[in-house]
């Protein structure tokens, strides 16, 4: 799953720019998947460390 370059330029706008070039965008999109699945990735190991089959809150927090 990938972030949308809708969403991304949204999230921009969101945050007070004008105009967003789709570039910046995808960029944007990219970066954002990118990390979500790091955090993803890690909180899944921390759970099964925990001898956990379910990714919980605390799991996530501790990934970012």
């Amino acid at each position: 799953m990938k972030i949308s370059k809708l969403a991304a330029k949204r999230m921009l706008k969101d945050s007070g720019a004008e105009r967003v070039s789709d570039e910046a965008a995808a960029e944007l999109a990219d970066l954002v998947t990118a990390f979500s699945y790091s955090v993803a990735n890690k909180a899944v190991r921390l759970a099964g460390h925990a001898g956990r089959k379910t990714v919980s809150k605390a799991d996530v927090e501790l990934a970012k």
